[in-house]
């Protein structure tokens, strides 16, 4: 099948250069013995790091030491460096100095997990949550509280109406609104201010997910009496060039209990056998030896994107993700699921998730990864009731599904493929895949594919070659 007949859509360069980034266009081997360049379409799982992130970490690596309380150089230096990175963490999310902390995690997960145990709760309170949400934001809330979700329109957005209905039902009792800044399955962005303004009036607050927005788009949590006020921001530094195992919570200091959610060193001023008097946040927070080369990851990622500019950023993916839409709308079979990327220039971000009429989902992933070096991902992505939403997922299927995955089966378990892009991807990385999905449609495929348990599909016969020296670690 040939494309030379389609409608192409001009593209912008890339806001940065791909050198910018370790790894790019790296060599991988495929099926057959051939090696090709890596074209990395799965961002919105975790991205690439950027060079100015490892030369921040290996200018700090050599003075690297325990921060806190130590008395040599390398550990004062250290001390000042991890606060320093928090403050520039804390800067790029518009947060308050004086009303705000910055609590550093292990990702978005714990971060959302920490917010949950020291949120104080009413017995009888309502945290409304969403049917967009990745599990994350929404199961360690059912285990705590009365969770309720809001409904999506047909097209996957998120119903305006339903949480107004929501709001009015519970007001009085509503604690938190918990909302994806933008959906990891579709890309679609939540109108955070307004969404913030809603719950605030009915007597709640609002944390934003921000792990699929951040590296998209500037978020700024705007002053504490704005009604826009974002109350608590949530993300992960591996989705934002800086993949060293740091998240963050960004919140209201009043918010947090006066007793951390872990216990330990670090989070107390002083313990007898018979009492603690707990430390002031954020350390209380931080139960144990924190990630400083993660924190300093982290704030060199956002430096670096604030000097590119998030506007640059999204103008770019924007085209992209236009680009793209287009090109996968012509493929046959091929349904793009989720809100028109011509909705609005704020209504999603590079994130596009497809099925094709009558080929598995692993399947189409495995094809792309093994003979193509293209990375995608597939599935549900941490999103299930998202998932059969959109999928419009009938009772009779939805049950199916559950019986299978208590027997540990996921063959033939409903799913998507999701390309996402990050700020260094252009319109060549979209034709490779386009080229590949168009041999895939056609039948023309050279492995023979075996379903693994997991949902997974393998060339039958193939041995993954270890590049790096596994064997040695």
């Amino acid at each position: 099948m040939s494309c030379s007949g389609s409608t192409s859509v001009a593209t912008s360069p890339a806001p940065i250069s791909r050198d910018a980034f370790v790894g790019l266009d790296q060599l991988v081997p495929l099926y057959g013995g051939s090696m090709a360049p890596f074209v990395d379409l799965d961002n919105a799982a975790s991205t690439p790091a950027l060079r100015s992130v490892v030369e921040a970490v290996e200018a700090f690596l050599p003075f690297s030491a325990g921060v806190h309380r130590g008395t040599g150089y390398k550990s004062r230096l250290s001390t000042t460096t991890f606060e320093r990175a928090r403050e520039l963490v804390g800067e790029f999310f518009g947060a308050d100095p004086d009303r705000d902390v910055v609590v550093f995690t292990k990702n978005t997960t714990e971060a959302i997990n920490k917010l949950v145990r020291s949120l104080p709760l009413d017995s009888d309170s309502v945290v409304l949550t969403t049917i967009l949400e990745h599990h994350s934001n929404d199961l360690p809330w059912r285990g705590q509280v009365r969770t309720v979700h809001v409904g999506a329109r047909p097209d996957g957005a998120l119903d305006l109406e339903d949480l107004q209905r929501l709001l009015d039902k519970h007001a009085g009792r509503i604690a938190l609104l918990a909302v994806s800044g933008a959906s990891n399955v579709t890309g679609v962005v939540q109108p955070v201010h307004l969404l913030a303004e809603m719950v605030h009036s009915a007597g709640g607050r609002i944390l934003v997910d921000a792990a699929q927005l951040a590296p998209h788009r500037s978020i700024d949590m705007r002053p504490h009496t704005d009604a826009g006020h974002l109350d608590f921001v949530a993300c992960s530094a591996h989705k934002m060039y800086a993949p060293f195992g740091t998240g963050v919570l960004v919140g209201s200091r009043c918010a947090f209990r006066t007793a951390p959610d872990q216990t330990g060193g670090g989070t107390v001023r002083a313990v007898t056998r018979d009492a603690v008097v707990w430390a002031d946040l954020p350390d209380r927070e931080e139960a144990g030896s924190p990630n400083v080369i993660g924190a300093v990851s982290f704030a060199a990622a956002t430096r670096t994107l604030t000097k590119i500019g998030l506007d640059r950023i999204a103008a770019h993916e924007i085209e992209l993700t236009r680009y793209a839409t287009q090109r996968l709308s012509e493929l046959p079979g091929l349904r793009i699921h989720g809100p028109a990327v011509d909705a609005g220039p704020d209504a999603k971000v590079g994130v596009i998730s497809f099925t094709i009429a009558g080929i598995d989902h692993g399947l189409i992933a495995a094809i792309l990864g093994y003979e193509h070096g293209v990375g995608v991902r597939s599935g549900c992505f941490c999103a299930h009731p998202y998932i059969a939403d959109l999928l419009r997922l009938d009772i009779t299927e939805s049950l199916a599904w559950v019986e299978r995955a208590r027997d540990d089966d996921k063959r033939g378990a409903p799913g998507m493929v999701r390309i996402s892009f990050g700020c260094y991807n252009d319109s060549s990385d979209v034709d490779v895949a386009i080229a590949a999905l168009e041999q895939l449609i056609v039948g023309d495929v050279a492995a023979e594919y075996l379903a693994d348990r997991d949902g997974s599909f393998h060339p039958a016969g193939y041995v993954e070659p270890a590049l790096f020296g596994l064997d040695t670690l």
